[in-house]
């Protein structure tokens, strides 16, 4: 995709994001220049996908280097913790600050800290790719597929998780139609993954999320492509709330569930979903409605950001690494390699 969710800009030094939460009415960047503007775009959501605040974090520490390694050191916890549920977060801070703490002098700090950043970011992107092309031998020629929330370009590095499988059969030749759960509370798949599949000239259709059984049902879909925010090594894993509710509608129409996600987000020291943290949002992200009025304020909320859907329902886990179906093992990378 030609516009990208986290970019480095050398000639001012400084982290530029995508305001998501522009998105799709405006398209605005944050331009940041130490690693507190970071935290805050990620806890705010102008950047949200597991990999992208992996990246975004990896280059929050390059901007903290301004302040030696104690800079670095008083930055990681704090865009560690940003965001509870993601994975890939303190993955990347924790590369990081291992490799700031093996730098041998301060002038080399803030080099050696953005070339390491640079090469997550590229890691990233050459990782989806791959599971982009290994995913993609999973549709057939012509097909539908229904995804949530917003794995694509703009929660990666710049090309997608699960709607980067939908890329990549299009590349190969596929025609594939996209149905997208418009993801409640704040939208994600209809502002963002309908905004970047338009873009790209997709055939693309929201739906709302409650509407996801009547699809399968009336018009049938060929296969759930989701992405993943960590996953256990038994293969529990955590996605925007709602992803469990897909994968128990899918098991009983009979349609495969996928699960795309790069083997940063692979969580082996957790052998199960039961341990995954799960983030509760604002409850103003459910409060304020369509109209402009709001819900009364002796009414309570619960409002979790991510859900964590049994492997029992996961057909395959697509990653860089293969095409892996039950029973699931991460913790030795054991999964059935099938393709």
């Amino acid at each position: 995709m030609s516009v990208r969710a986290v970019e480095w800009d050398p000639e001012s030094g400084r982290l530029v994001l995508l305001d998501q939460r522009r998105l799709p009415s405006k398209v605005e960047w944050i331009r940041c220049g130490d690693p507190e503007c970071v935290v805050r775009a990620i806890e705010d959501l102008a950047v949200r996908g597991a990999p992208a605040i992996g990246i975004a974090a990896a280059f929050g520490m390059v901007l903290a280097a301004r302040g030696g390694l104690e800079g670095v050191k008083g930055a990681a916890p704090r865009l560690a913790s940003a965001r509870p549920t993601a994975v890939n977060l303190p993955w990347a801070v924790e590369r990081m600050l291992e490799k700031a703490l093996s730098t041998p002098g301060e002038e080399e700090l803030r080099p050696v800290l953005l070339e390491e950043a640079r090469r997550i970011l590229e890691e990233d992107r050459a990782a989806n790719r791959a599971l982009g092309f290994l995913g993609q031998a999973l549709l057939s020629e012509k097909c539908s597929v229904l995804s949530h929330c917003n794995a694509g370009a703009l929660a990666t590095g710049g090309y997608g998780t699960a709607l980067g499988v939908v890329r990549a059969a299009r590349e190969n030749g596929k025609e594939v139609k996209v149905y997208l759960g418009e993801t409640r509370p704040v939208l994600q798949g209809a502002r963002l993954s309908a905004w970047e599949m338009a873009e790209e000239g997709f055939d693309v259709t929201v739906i709302c999320d409650s509407m996801a059984a009547a699809l399968m049902k009336n018009r049938g879909v060929d296969a759930v492509i989701v992405g993943a925010d960590r996953i256990a090594a038994n293969g529990d894993f955590a996605n925007k709330i709602g992803t469990y509710g897909l994968a128990i509608l899918a098991r009983e129409h009979g349609v495969p569930f996928y699960a795309a996600a790069p083997w940063s987000t692979f969580d082996t020291s957790l052998p199960t979903g039961e341990g995954i943290v799960i983030e509760e949002r604002p409850d103003e992200e459910v409060r304020l409605l369509p109209d402009g009025g709001r819900l009364p304020e002796n009414v309570k909320v619960w409002n979790p950001a991510f859900d964590v859907t049994p492997a029992r329902y996961v057909k395959a886990f697509i990653c860089e690494k293969g095409v892996f179906e039950p029973p699931y093992d991460f913790s030795a990378l054991n999964g059935k390699k099938t393709k």
